[in-house]
């Protein structure tokens, strides 16, 4: 069949009668449902967007099922699953990254407690795709770490992609810059870490707060962060670039801003603590510096079930890059009876925001903030004051009716895992064990 009217073909079907119905059972405030698709029962996680030639994908990474899907969501109230790509077996696959006709994806040793077996063998590294051809995107490469394989990058445009990356020789995740002018054959250029990450280095190793190119010391000052321990300094990612400063979130160390204007030589131009007083691990999950306002929107990830120290959703002071300041804490959103999502089920907490800023497709920051908030479903904060950051609505789905993987590890409740919303306005979430629901607001 011919490529034009397998097109027209496709185009008249998806238009048709595809609209699967919303759940019900959701509470909303000042947000409504379009759209939802069970994703053929492979819930999504990570997700980024993409329009061509008039017509919109969603492309998602899976947290049970190796793999990766596109989803047609031209039309916003009858989302499509329109393909499968298999990944690589007994792999994590949960994260990928676009820009224009490049897409990334993440490759990642699996966890025990989300199912991985450790005794088989897994891929790592980074898949590199073309997307020119949204429905039929095409490998070009593969970047390997040698480790655990990579989490949460960073690509946007050009020839270089920022990554979280598992290294051999290393605890944690590093900074690792690969150059990908010849997709098929990617080469690092430079890597970065906390003193204390490299397994040669000394174990007691401090950062010093004194020493703004990360000098290490062996002070016990409270306010130094050790690398090792129970602390866990890993870089979660995904890298944020922007012109020539990188901003890494690197879970008990805290924000760490890099200059990378030799990008063979990043050096470290100042570190925000946050933990403590809050918890350490992946104590900052997240960073997206929004420069025309001077500042940072900060999270943590909390996966104690409530039982650790306080999670935490900031907004940074970054005029002065030399000297990050914390300036407000986002309030955490209550139950309807009043009380703390700490206290119910399932893991609570911030976890992804409206982050991929650097795409075109996607809706850029204004007064409102999304964020993808665990069991308390999805939250929209007005932040048009950056001292005081507001509530203003949400969207909690009802509580999922199947189980497709080990999380969470006590009762089947809502965690929602990713939040995007595309230029257009539409909000697409994500859950560890549901579908995408669209949704707009009122």
């Amino acid at each position: 069949m011919k490529p034009i009217l397998f097109s027209i073909i496709l185009s008249f079907l998806y238009s048709g009668l595809f609209a699967q119905e919303i759940p019900k059972g959701y509470e909303a405030k000042g947000i409504v449902p379009v759209g939802y698709t069970d994703m053929n029962g492979r819930p999504a996680f990570k997700m980024s967007i993409k329009e061509h030639k008039g017509r919109w994908y969603l492309f998602t990474g899976h947290f049970w099922d190796s793999g990766w899907s596109v989803v047609d969501v031209t039309d916003a109230t009858k989302p499509k699953v329109v393909k499968f790509i298999e990944g690589p077996p007994n792999t994590w696959t949960l994260q990928m990254e676009l820009h224009g006709d490049i897409m990334i994806t993440s490759l990642e040793k699996i966890f025990p407690n989300f199912g991985g077996d450790t005794t088989k063998l897994f891929t790592e590294g980074v898949y590199i795709w073309n997307i020119s051809d949204p429905l039929n995107p095409k490998k070009l490469g593969h970047y390997k770490t040698g480790g655990s394989g990579t989490h949460r990058n960073f690509y946007s445009g050009g020839k270089y992609m920022h990554l979280a990356a598992g290294m051999p020789g290393y605890k944690g995740n590093i900074y690792v810059i690969v150059d990908i002018s010849d997709p098929k054959k990617p080469l690092e250029v430079s890597r970065w870490w906390v003193p204390g990450q490299k397994d040669t280095e000394t174990e007691h190793h401090y950062i010093d707060e004194k020493h703004p190119d990360g000098k290490a010391t062996t002070s016990s000052h409270p306010h130094h962060v050790f690398c090792g321990g129970d602390h866990e300094v890993s870089l979660h990612g995904p890298p944020y670039v922007v012109d020539s400063l990188a901003y890494l979130p690197y879970g008990a160390a805290g924000l760490v801003v890099l200059d990378i204007s030799d990008i063979k030589n990043p050096k470290q131009v100042s570190r925000l603590d946050f933990s403590p007083p809050f918890h350490d691990r992946f104590g900052v999950h997240g960073a997206l510096p929004i420069m025309e306002k001077g500042i940072a929107f900060v999270n943590s990830e909390d996966v104690s079930y409530g039982k650790g120290a306080l999670s935490h959703a900031s907004i940074v002071d970054i005029k002065d890059i030399k000297n990050p300041k914390l300036i407000s804490l986002f309030p955490q959103p209550l139950t309807p009876k009043g009380t703390s999502y700490r206290e119910e089920k399932g893991w609570s907490g911030p976890h992804n925001f409206n982050h991929l800023l650097h795409n075109p497709d996607v809706q850029g920051q204004g007064d409102l903030f999304y964020m993808a908030w665990f069991n308390a479903g999805l939250r929209v904060y007005d932040v048009s004051d950056v001292a005081v950051p507001k509530e203003i609505g949400y969207f909690m789905p009802p509580k999922p009716l199947k189980r497709f993987g080990p999380m969470p590890e006590d009762d089947l409740v809502v965690q929602t895992e990713d939040v995007l919303v595309d230029r257009r306005g539409y909000i697409y979430i994500t859950d560890k064990n549901m579908g995408i629901y669209i949704l707009k607001v009122k």
